[in-house]
Order: structure tokens, then sequence, then C-alpha cells
């Protein structure tokens, strides 16, 4: 571990992100540009004292996990991630574990819609971030493990994951994800985690297998959706689709048609975010 360019590192990727690119307004007592301490550390989901102690080249040595934190609070590119983990004298994280980083613009533009339902998502259907709407839209997508942070993997293998859409709209659910899967694997190739996942779903769902037989071929089309809400019922929703330029990741954008019962449903849900199904 290096200590002082770790600290030296930090340092200037701090004083060069300005607070309008995560979301945090400037105010009038801000004298220099960048972020404060305590603001990457909000953002790193850590303390300030914790996230200070690194800076100021003091404390016990940041675990992977926490570098990770910080590379995502900061917004860091795969580039500057990977010279981060270094600095503090790890391996640098293999690039098949790439989803688990959301992309520095993806990010930037996530930041800015706190007040609507949106969740960023890898090409194998990981959720990555949501915002506090989107989970309590769809429940918290981001704490599954395994092969079973895919919801590809899930819808196939988990009936409970099907649960919160009309029974009658399952199939055409399952050829969009069989298809997304397909685009994702014909990408990346079988020795990938997308042929991973085929492959167990091969294995376990005769579902999932007649479609894979059929070569299921769309595009990056997000359908509009009925979800059923547990407190609030029924919601008919459009979805909006930002694809990342690699198209490793998306920015998925549920709204819904404005003065309909779906729209003041989706207002409703300001009121019952953070309280779960």
């Amino acid at each position: 571990m290096d200590r002082a360019r770790l600290a030296e590192f930090l340092r200037s990727r701090r004083t060069a992100m300005q607070p309008e690119e995560v979301g945090l307004p400037r105010g009038q007592r801000r004298r220099t540009g960048g972020l404060r301490r305590e603001e990457v550390a909000a953002l790193s989901d850590m303390s300030t004292d914790y996230y200070s102690r690194i800076e100021q080249q003091r404390g016990p040595r940041p675990s992977e996990q926490m570098l990770a934190a910080i590379a995502r609070g900061l917004r860091l590119s795969l580039e500057e991630r990977d010279h981060l983990f270094q600095l503090g004298g790890y391996p640098v994280p293999r690039r098949v574990r790439r989803a688990e980083h959301v992309n520095p613009g993806m990010m930037r533009i996530f930041d800015g819609l706190g007040d609507s339902a949106a969740q960023v998502v890898s090409d194998l259907g990981e959720t990555l971030r949501q915002t506090r709407l989107a989970s309590a839209l769809l429940g918290d997508e981001t704490g599954h493990t395994g092969l079973a942070r895919s919801l590809h993997y899930r819808w196939f293998t988990n009936p409970a994951s099907r649960h919160i859409h009309p029974e009658e709209d399952h199939p055409g659910h399952s050829r969009l994800l069989a298809s997304d899967l397909h685009r994702a694997y014909t990408r990346a190739g079988r020795d990938s985690r997308a042929g991973e996942i085929v492959a167990a779903l091969l294995a376990r769902s005769t579902e999932f297998a007649g479609l894979w037989r059929d070569h299921p071929v769309t595009g990056p089309y997000c359908a509009p959706k009925r979800i059923r809400h547990p407190r609030l019922g029924l919601l008919e929703l459009h979805c909006q689709v930002l694809l990342d330029p690699d198209q490793s990741q998306s920015l998925l954008v549920f709204t819904a048609t404005p003065g309909s019962e779906s729209a003041e449903k989706l207002r409703l849900l300001s009121v019952v975010a953070g309280q779960g199904f």
C-alpha cells in the first residue's frame, strides 16, 4: 500500500468533482471547487472519520470493499478504479466483475433522478443501483447474490420473482428476458458469465430451454409494464431506456401517462417509499 500516493489520488479526484455532478447543491458558503470529505464519505456509505483518515494517511489499510465503495462514490472510471486498488496494495479486480461498477457517465445521470423510479442494470439483468422510488415499486433488487443477482436467472428459477406482474403478462416477459440474455451471450461467448447463466438455466428451466432453441432476438427494448404493487394495486407504466455506449449497462426510468390513475399511484410511491413490501 502506498499511503501517500493513495491519499494524493483521492484528493485529486475529490477536488476535481463538482457538487452538481452528484446531485448536490453548491451552496453559498462553498469557497472552493470540488467536494468536501464528508460529501465523499456520504456518497461512499462510510463515516467521514474513516474517509478522512485515508486522505490523512492515518488508520488501518482500507479493505477491497471500502476501496470499491470509494470508487463508486467518486464516480471513478474502471481505469481509475484499477489504479485505486493498486495504490491500496490489491490486485486489479477482474474485469468479469465489471457489472458491479456503474459507469461514471451513467452514474451522473442516475444521480439526477432521485425523484423518479429509476435503476441501473447490467446486460445480464443485475440491478446495480435503484432510487428509493424504484425500490418501493419493484422491491430491493440489489441484495441478491450469485446467479440470482440476474433477473434473467431469477425469473426462470424462482416463481416469487414473477408475482409483481399479472400472470397473463408472463409469456411476454419470458421471451423478452430470454432475448436479452441471448444478446449478451452472443456478444460475450460461452466462457463468460452470460454463458454460465445460460448453462444453468438450460439445466433447470424447460421454459427457458424452449425459448432458447428459438434463438430469440430483439433490440434493447423495455416494453410497457403492468406492475402489481401490494399497497397501490395495478400500475400501468412505460419504461424509458438509456443504453450506455459500450452496451454493458442500461438506465431504466419508469413513467406513467400524465393524469392517469397510474400516474397518481406513482406519485403516492413517495409516501410508501422505504416501507417495503
